[in-house]
C-alpha cells in the first residue's frame, strides 16, 4: 500500500488498483474549506494514476463518514455576496468533480452522514453502509437547505416524495429505511462497511475501465436530457465498446468458455 496524502483527506493506494480516501476530520469529519480542497487535490491525483482502477470514499473513527458542514464556518458567511464565492462554489467544483470521476468510485457509511457528507457519498456510484448508520439532511432546522448538490442528487436516488420528506423535516433515517428508498445499494453489519466496500472496488478494479467508464456516462445521460435524445447520445458510446480491445477479449473468452483477461483491467491472480 502507498500512502499518498496526509491531513484532512488521507489517501492510499493498494496493490489491487484500488484507492482508499478517507475523510479525516475528528471527531465526526465535518467539512471545511482545507476538507474540500484536499478531496480535490486526491481526485486529481487519483484520476491521472494509472494505478487506480477504483476508489473507495469512507469516513476515519466510527462515529461518522462525515456529519456535514462545520457549522461554525457559517456566521462569517452568512453576509450577502459571500457564501457562494467562499464555500459552495468550491464544494460544487470540488463534489462534481467526484460525482463525475471516470473511474468507478463506492462511498463506505460509518455513523452519519448527515447533510454535506450525505452529498458527498451520493457523488459516488454505489454507497455501502453499516447496519447502524444514519442519513439525513438536516440544513432546514438552521433555516437553509442543502446547498451542494443534495436536491438534485439524493433526489434522482429516492425520488420527489421521499427527498422532500428529507429536506423538508430534515430527521434522520437509519440504514434499513436508506435501503428501502433507493439510497443506499447494500447493507452490512456494524463494522463491516469499509471490508465489504473494498470488496467491491476490487471486483471493479477487475472489469473492462473503458466499458465502465462509458456506462458511466450512458447512465448520467439519463438526467441530462429528454429519454430519446438520451438513448441517441448513448449510440455513439456503444460504438466506443464495441470496437475496443476490451470488447474483442470478452467475445473471445465467451465463446472460448474461458475467464476473459480485459486489456487494462487488473487480473485476479487466482485465476
Amino acid at each position: 500500500m502507498v500512502e499518498i496524502t496526509q491531513g484532512p483527506v488521507r489517501c492510499s493506494v493498494q496493490d489491487d488498483g484500488v484507492a482508499v480516501l478517507t475523510l479525516d476530520n475528528p471527531p465526526l469529519n465535518v467539512v471545511f474549506r482545507g476538507l474540500t480542497e484536499a478531496l480535490g487535490r486526491a481526485l486529481n491525483a487519483l484520476e491521472v494514476d494509472a494505478a487506480v482502477r477504483a476508489v473507495v470514499l469512507t469516513g476515519a473513527g466510527t462515529r461518522a463518514f462525515c456529519a456535514g458542514s462545520d457549522i461554525a464556518e457559517f456566521q462569517p458567511l452568512m453576509a450577502p455576496g459571500r457564501i457562494v464565492p467562499e464555500k459552495l462554489a468550491l464544494q460544487h467544483e470540488v463534489f462534481g468533480r467526484l460525482d463525475d470521476f471516470p473511474k468507478p468510485t463506492v462511498a463506505a457509511v460509518n455513523g452519519l452522514a448527515f447533510g454535506g457528507g450525505l452529498e458527498i457519498a451520493v457523488c459516488c456510484d454505489l454507497i455501502v453502509a453499516d447496519e447502524t448508520a444514519r442519513f439525513a439532511l438536516p440544513e432546514i432546522k438552521l433555516g437553509v437547505f442543502p446547498g451542494s448538490g443534495g436536491p438534485v442528487r439524493v433526489t434522482r436516488r429516492v425520488g420527489e416524495g421521499r427527498a422532500k420528506e428529507m429536506m423538508f423535516l430534515g430527521d434522520p433515517i437509519d440504514a434499513a429505511t436508506a435501503q428501502a428508498w433507493g439510497l443506499v445499494n447494500r447493507v452490512v453489519p456494524k463494522g463491516t462497511a469499509l471490508e465489504a466496500a473494498l470488496a467491491i472496488a476490487v471486483t471493479l478494479a477487475q472489469r473492462p475501465p473503458l466499458a465502465l467508464a462509458l456506462c458511466k456516462q450512458a447512465i448520467d445521460l439519463t438526467f441530462d436530457m429528454a429519454e430519446d435524445a438520451a438513448i441517441a447520445a448513448a449510440l455513439p458510446l456503444s460504438e466506443r465498446v464495441f470496437t475496443s480491445a476490451e470488447s474483442q477479449e470478452g467475445v473471445r473468452a465467451f465463446l472460448a468458455k474461458e475467464t476473459p483477461r480485459f486489456p487494462n483491467a487488473l487480473h485476479n491472480t487466482k485465476e
